[in-house]
This record gives structure tokens, C-alpha cells and sequence, in this order.
């Protein structure tokens, strides 16, 4: 019973959430909303046994993603009064395209109630290892079978990573706070820093 009290609790959060951030007007609050979402997400997910897939949601997404969002949003100077102008002047495209989505999914569950879609059926090589918990069954797997898939996506992400500092700092030699190496080690010794023992009342000559 108390399963079921959970999942109802669990959903209807979700899908409240999920709401309000969408219809929020302040980005900020949207960014805390989709937060909440996550957490309850990731309750259900404890629910269905998946508790790998829900540290997923809470470390990964809510513990970086949306803290990334939440300080990206705080920190730009957002205009919302041209925000606003954007929204009315692009509403009639996102009308259009809310209509064609919506006519891909009830085309796509027509398909697959009149039998032209066939769903993948799982074949039992990847059955949970016995008295191991979901996430060492899951961790076997990639390391098993998908372990050069999973390699590859890791350098994958390595290089998009590197790339992004690259873009980063091309050109930025005149940003505050850019260390230049040889710049250092060429100093004059008369422009280094003089350590001044001042006496009391004297202050300090610069």
C-alpha cells in the first residue's frame, strides 16, 4: 500500500513540476521547478528497483546540469521585457510545431495499435545477474559486452571537453587574469615584487 501511496505522490509531483516549469516567468524559479522534478523522478525510479538510474538523476542531472543551468541564469543579464516580445512575435512557430509533434505521436500510437510497429522483445543475455543488485548487474554489462561502446563514448566526451577549453581561450590573451608563462619567466627582476618591512606609523611607499 505504502507503494502505491509513493508512486501517486512520486507522479503527481512530476508532472506538477514539470508544469510550472514550463509556465514559470522567471527563469530562475523554472530552473528550481525542473530540480524538484528531478528528486521526484528519481523517487520513482527507487521505486521501479532502478536505484542506479536514480543516483543518476540526483548526481548527475539535479548535482550539475541544473545547477549549471541555475548559475548560467543568475549570472546572465536576462532582458525579459525582449523575452516576452520574442515569445509573442514566435508564437504562431511554436504553435505550428506543438501541431506537428502532436501529430507524430497520435500518428506513431495509431501505427503501433494497428500492428505496423513491432517493438523490440528483450532476449535474456543482459538478465540481471542473480543475488547482485541492479547496479552491479548494470556495471557487469557495460564492462562486458558494451565495454568498447562505453570506452568510446568516454573519449567521445573527453574531446568535446578539451574542445570547449580550446574554443574557450582562443584569442582571450587580453582577458583579466590570462597566465602567460614566458611573460613570467622574461620579467625584469626591478619589476618583481619587493617585499617592504614599513614601521609602525610610516605606512607604506609604493
Amino acid at each position: 500500500m505504502i507503494q502505491v501511496i509513493a508512486f501517486y505522490l512520486f507522479a503527481t509531483l512530476v508532472v506538477a513540476s514539470g508544469v510550472l516549469t514550463i509556465l514559470s516567468r522567471n527563469p530562475v524559479h523554472s530552473v528550481l521547478w525542473l530540480i524538484m522534478a528531478f528528486f521526484n523522478a528519481a523517487g520513482l525510479m527507487v521505486l521501479v528497483g532502478a536505484e542506479f538510474i536514480a543516483m543518476l538523476l540526483v548526481i548527475v542531472y539535479v548535482g550539475a546540469v541544473a545547477v549549471l543551468f541555475l548559475f548560467v541564469v543568475m549570472m546572465l543579464d536576462v532582458d525579459f521585457a525582449s523575452m516576452r516580445s520574442g515569445l509573442v512575435k514566435n508564437f504562431p512557430l511554436g504553435i505550428a510545431l506543438a501541431l506537428i509533434l502532436l501529430a507524430e505521436l497520435v500518428l506513431g500510437i495509431g501505427a503501433y495499435r494497428a500492428g505496423a510497429l513491432q517493438l523490440g522483445t528483450p532476449s535474456g543475455n543482459a538478465a540481471p545477474i542473480l543475488g547482485q543488485s541492479n547496479t552491479e548487474s548494470l556495471g557487469a554489462l557495460l564492462y562486458s559486452q558494451y565495454l568498447f561502446l562505453f570506452e568510446t563514448a568516454g573519449i567521445i566526451l573527453l574531446v568535446a571537453m578539451v574542445g570547449a577549453i580550446v574554443l574557450t581561450l582562443r584569442g582571450s590573451k587580453t582577458v583579466r587574469g590570462h597566465q602567460d608563462i614566458g611573460k613570467q619567466v622574461r620579467r625584469n627582476p626591478d619589476e618583481a615584487t619587493v617585499m617592504r618591512q614599513p614601521t609602525i606609523g610610516k605606512g607604506v611607499e609604493l
